[in-house]
This record gives structure tokens, sequence and C-alpha cells, in this order.
């Protein structure tokens, strides 16, 4: 069974971030299921390279929005979104030095990240951009 399932409590109402944001729950949920079969060595790389991809992707489309909506938090949800590319690339260095409880790391951090992150800071953008028509 998946570690995180998706539901409307998740949802910020914005289907192209909606849609970024199952893609992340899908990266958790696969490192999730092969760390449960002792397979989370064998796929961390492939998660890791997975995230940096994301992150490539998700924050430039929320930071388009930032900027074409003026949205007021733009600076510190920037620095947030640099936090995350600057613990990714820590884990992509850990990765290639060989380091053994990076599976537990990544897991701890991307459930923490959607805790805290998309259903926190991206929920107060929300409203925010569905009253600009955005949705």
């Amino acid at each position: 069974m998946a570690l995180i399932i998706w539901n409307d409590n998740l949802s910020v109402k914005i289907a192209e971030i909606d849609q970024q944001h199952k893609k992340l729950i899908a990266i958790i949920n696969d490192l999730s299921a092969a760390m449960k079969k002792g397979k989370g060595k064998d796929v961390i790389g492939k998660i890791v390279s997975s995230l940096i991809s994301y992150t490539a992707t998700h924050f430039k489309t929320e930071e388009k929005f930032f900027t074409a909506y003026r949205y007021p938090d733009t600076e510190s949800h920037k620095k947030e979104h640099a936090a995350f590319v600057e613990k990714v690339t820590n884990f992509k260095d850990d990765l290639e030095k060989g380091k053994l409880s990076l599976t537990i790391e990544v897991i701890n951090f991307l459930s923490d990240w959607l805790k805290n992150h998309i259903m926190g800071t991206d929920k107060k953008y929300s409203t925010f951009f569905n009253e600009k028509g955005l949705k």
C-alpha cells in the first residue's frame, strides 16, 4: 500500500501544481515501497535524479505564477525552494560518496516537505491565486 495517497487536503486548487505535487508523492511512494522490500539502496540514485528533475520543473512553474500574479510572499517561498534544491544536491553528493543511511534521510526529508511546505507554505498561495482566476 502507498505511504501517501492523494486527497483533497493535499490540493492547492491549481490543476498544474496539483499534478506536479502528485509526481512528488509518486516519488515518495516509490522510495517507500522499495524500502519496504529492502531495496531502498537499489533505487535511491533514481529517486535523487527524479527529485532534481522534479524541482527544476515544479519550482519554475510556481515561480512563474508568483511573477505573473505578483504573489506577495514570493521571496520567502523562493528561499524554501532554494533550501530544498540545496538539500537534494547534498543528497546527490552523499550518494556519490556512498553514504549508507541516505534512503532514510531522503524519505524523512520528503515526508517533512510534504507536511510543512506543500500543506503549509503552498496552501498559503491557494486562495490568492484562485481569486486571481488561476485554477
